[in-house]
């Protein structure tokens, strides 16, 4: 056995240990969102894990283990002489404040959810073959959506569409745009909404997305948007103005097919506007937290979900923006350029000329 650094084991073994509590933590905290003590919390905080658990309609020594979980985690604060415990403004954003960017219900779900699928993705790393989107647990779309609507919200209309080319003035006058990879249709919903004047085709390969898409656009009121169930190398229409992928099209089998189809119905001087997780060049350049969170994430969802498809060509969830750029012009485009981004977000803007 080769000899070992103890100073660097222990802080090794320190991260393991605090990385095992973390794992755990982000269960019991989606547990409390499933069971709405979080919202209690919020709501009739401060509170002993009666108070808590009768507020809930819940068994108290369930929640007061619960309550202890989360408490030893420092997501929730315990008051010891009181025996209550309380939800900090900080830590209501956080776990209780839905439909904030700040929220991350949505995020710990569709974690859960690759926990869910991790036997069926450890099946398709052993053999190579891919592992269909359709074949995920439900709570990935749920959680999926979820975790990205409220980034959507704080920025597509505000901030990414304005940083398109010209784009903003014709989507105000009446412009025709496909929403690729849809899901859910919340980018499809928010951009329809916001521009009354334009029409709105969502489109996404999975059946059951596209429905819950129609059921979000019949509840927000919205007439100006409809949905298709198609592939992103075959949906129908042409002389879009906008074309637009977010956070899909490195799921995607044949990005550069998908690329040229999408070439093809745009209008001459249209754009294809493309969201995808922040990311370096390099595998040295995403060696961090956010980094390490796309990679395991891509590990079982985003790899297996293009290896599923035609061509497979699995860019990942960290491609970075000259891996993409080139699959872009693969496609047929001759401009990319970032025009936007995030703290977890690029987005890039492709044209024809």
């Amino acid at each position: 056995m080769a000899e070992i650094d103890q100073s660097r084991f222990e802080a090794l073994m320190g991260k393991a240990l605090t990385d095992i509590g973390g794992a755990l933590a982000v269960l019991m905290a989606h547990m409390g969102d499933k069971l709405g003590l979080y919202r209690v919390l919020d709501d009739h905080g401060p509170g002993t894990s009666a108070q808590i658990a009768a507020k809930a309609g819940l068994d108290e020594r369930y929640v007061r283990e619960w309550l202890s979980a989360v408490a030893a985690a420092g997501y929730v604060d315990y008051d010891a002489a009181e025996e209550t415990f309380s939800l900090s403004p900080e830590a209501a954003l956080i776990f209780a404040a839905e439909g904030d960017p700040r929220c991350l219900q949505g995020f710990f779900q569709a974690v859960k959810s690759v926990y869910d699928d991790e036997e069926k993705s450890t099946e398709a790393i052993r053999d190579g073959r891919g592992l269909s989107w359709g074949d995920r647990s439900p709570c990935c779309f749920c959680g999926t959506d979820r975790f990205f609507r409220p980034g959507y919200a704080m920025n597509l209309v505000e901030g990414w569409i304005p940083a398109l080319t010209g784009m903003e003035g014709k989507l105000k006058a009446g412009a025709r745009v496909v929403d690729i990879g849809c899901g859910h249709g919340s980018s499809t919903v928010l951009m329809a909404q916001a521009f009354p004047n334009s029409t709105f085709t969502g489109v996404d390969f999975h059946a059951p997305s596209v429905e819950a898409a129609r059921t979000k656009a019949r509840e927000a009121g919205v007439a100006n948007a409809s949905f298709e169930v198609a592939a992103a190398k075959d949906f129908t229409g042409k002389d879009y103005d906008l074309a637009c992928i977010f956070d899909a099209i490195h799921d995607m089998g044949d990005p550069a097919g998908a690329a040229a189809h999408i070439r093809e119905a745009l209008k001459p001087d249209g754009s294809f506007m493309i969201v995808e997780p922040l990311a370096g060049d390099t595998l040295t350049d995403n060696l961090h937290l956010l980094g390490q969170i796309f990679y395991s994430i891509s590990t079982c969802a985003c790899v297996p979900a293009s290896k599923a498809q035609e061509v497979g060509l699995a860019l990942g969830a960290q491609a970075g923006e000259a891996r993409l750029s080139a699959v872009l012009r693969e496609g047929g485009f001759a401009r990319v350029r970032r025009a936007a981004q995030t703290d977890t977000n690029m987005v890039l803007e492709a044209r024809l000329a």
